[in-house]
């Protein structure tokens, strides 16, 4: 039931124009929508194009980032339901070129809830990649669509893979930890392009989720973007300066099932009415059974403290409801899907400038809808200092490899007997919950730092951003 009231409803606006301003952002657009599809709550902040003041509209395209990766598992799961894969095939049954040689087997559903055992490995890019091997848009069309440049991506994304070992490249056995991993959703994406026949990841999933749902302004493709009028130039803050682009292969993945995707508020709340319909489109098709949906968002592994990666997707509690949902960021991109099946709401956020706390915006919008101050009133974690034996082993920097991640390295440091956390060069504010957990408070967002140990309670890692850094 929509109980969006003046009150609640100019909180959440004063919430959202407060982070459009911390962060910088160019344009915000937001929407939410029961479960029959109808739109409760719609508006747009800022613009799509900065410099010459173009409003954002429902039309307005937007890059996905990770979203993308939510298309993957429902392509993954109509593939296993047509009984041409199953989520505990070894990948290398469908990808030979992942030899598998230095990790026990990873399993479809290892790559699905990022639990293949890797760190996070160097980002291989489309247009470098493009551009060494000879392929080129002029001569090529999108690269999207090109079958021998894809081969070539999985080829170096599964050398990448394979050359991990224990201990530096994989953080232990498949299914014990979670840490994001692009190169295995890239991988699952041309699993879907091989098993289905269809030339590309980006054909297959306009024949089989895009066209059914009638979302027509929305894909994998590069080009269209650029071309199309109605499409967000992409922009991040550098130095308090907004600088933007229009180029959407800028740090691309070679795989396009990392995050491809571009789309729109309007076509978002079609995918998004989807799910709340239990995998049944508007016109009354079925893309995936119920059974295959609560697949999808079942909890599989602990991504987050109170949050747990499912397939795809992650689910979380808001107060009492269960949220399901992705996120994305990538440069000039910061979007996330939600829904509440108890709520019976989903809400879609889009943003084209990189590193806005888009999330916080639909817990925000979820509140909205449901009656309540969308001003976020978490609790207040008390500060539980760490023994002395946890942080002398949690003291030293942590990285990874990935290169497109903020604050790829951070240090856990003591000083004048306060423990403290430097990320980005900058000392963030950092309190202690438990023996295992610190929080590092930030606007409208709160990040945690997970550690993890060996068996002599060594910290080998840490958590952060949905990753696990490696301790230098």
């Amino acid at each position: 039931m929509n109980r969006i009231n003046n009150t609640n409803k100019y909180l959440f606006e004063e919430l959202v124009k407060q982070i459009k301003l911390q962060s910088g952002a160019a344009g915000i657009a937001v929407a939410v929508i029961d479960d029959e599809g109808n739109t409760a709550y719609e508006n747009f902040f800022g613009y799509r194009d900065a410099e010459q003041q173009i409003p954002i509209d429902e039309d307005t395209m937007f890059g996905m980032a990770s979203v993308t990766k939510s298309f993957v598992a429902l392509s993954i799961m109509q593939l296993c339901e047509k009984g041409l894969m199953d989520l505990d095939d070894p990948v290398s049954k469908y990808i030979p070129e992942f030899t598998n040689k230095n990790q026990k087997t990873v399993r479809v559903r290892h790559f699905l809830n990022h639990s293949a055992g890797f760190y996070p490995t160097g980002r291989i890019q489309i247009k470098e990649t493009a551009a060494e091997y000879g392929f080129s848009e002029e001569k090529d069309g999108d690269l999207a669509f090109v079958t021998e440049l894809a081969d070539i991506g999985v080829k170096l994304v599964a050398e990448q893979l394979d050359e991990q070992v224990l201990g530096i490249g994989l953080s232990g056995a498949p299914g014990a930890y979670m840490s994001y991993c692009n190169d295995g959703f890239g991988l699952l994406g041309e699993m879907v392009r091989r098993v289905s026949g269809e030339k590309s990841f980006s054909d297959y999933v306009r024949k089989n989720i895009l066209d059914p749902l009638g979302m027509v302004r929305s894909g994998c493709e590069y080009l269209r973007p650029r071309l199309e009028e109605n499409s967000s130039v992409l922009y991040k803050v550098s130095n308090g300066e907004l600088i933007g682009c229009r180029d959407f292969y800028n740090s691309g993945f070679v795989l396009s099932g990392a995050g491809a995707m571009r789309s729109t508020l309007a076509d978002m709340k079609k995918v998004v009415t989807m799910y709340l319909n239990r995998g049944k489109a508007p016109n009354g098709e079925r893309l995936l059974s119920w059974e295959g949906v609560q697949t999808m968002c079942k909890p599989s592994i602990e991504y987050r403290p109170e949050s747990w990666y499912c397939m795809g997707l992650a689910t979380k509690k808001l107060d009492d409801l269960t949220i399901v949902e992705h996120g994305g960021s990538q440069l000039g991109v910061s979007s996330n899907m939600s829904w509440s099946y108890e709520a019976g709401a989903g809400v879609i956020v889009l943003c084209n400038t990189s590193d806005v706390p888009v999330s916080a915006i639909a817990d925000a919008a979820m509140r909205m809808y449901h009656g309540r101050n969308p001003v976020d009133m978490r609790e207040m974690y008390q500060d539980n200092p760490w023994t002395e034996k946890t942080v002398k082993a949690a003291i030293g920097s942590y990285s990874t490899d990935e290169g497109q991640v903020q604050n790829s390295v951070v240090e856990i440091f003591e000083e004048n007997g306060t423990v403290g956390l430097r990320a980005d060069g900058k000392v963030q504010p950092f309190i202690m919950v438990n023996e295992n957990v610190g929080l590092v408070r930030g606007f409208a967002k709160d990040g945690y730092v997970k550690l993890f140990k060996d068996g002599d309670g060594n910290v080998f890692a840490i958590g952060y951003g949905g990753r696990m850094l490696r301790k230098r």
